[in-house]
């Protein structure tokens, strides 16, 4: 399996309706720690600021969580959404199995 990156988009103020949940960049915190635990260095987590992304298409994506409002953090695999709002491990952890993401021993 080629190393996938997870995106994990967001902003440091937390989204209007997310108020009781973690902010985006403890999300990617979190799930970089989970996912490296789990399947070791076939995952790379990255965090993008949408006010302040670095790339073309960070920041073409970026444009998108704000203009279509999306719950933030927005997590992305190859460049689908899979979560938005409250990420569940479970989710993206059997879309990277299926992509043939090994389970670390």
């Amino acid at each position: 399996m080629k190393k996938v990156t997870v995106f994990v988009y967001g902003a440091e103020q937390v989204c209007p309706s997310c108020v009781s949940l973690p902010s985006s960049k403890e999300t990617a915190s979190w799930l970089e720690a989970a996912l490296k635990r789990k399947y070791g260095e076939q995952v790379d987590v990255c965090y993008v600021d949408i006010h302040q992304p670095v790339g073309e298409a960070e920041a073409a994506f970026a444009k998108r969580v704000i203009e279509e409002d999306l719950w933030y953090p927005v997590v992305v695999i190859e460049g689908e959404v899979v979560a938005e709002g409250n990420p569940k491990l479970k989710v993206i952890s059997q879309l990277l199995e299926n992509m043939g993401a090994v389970q670390k021993v």
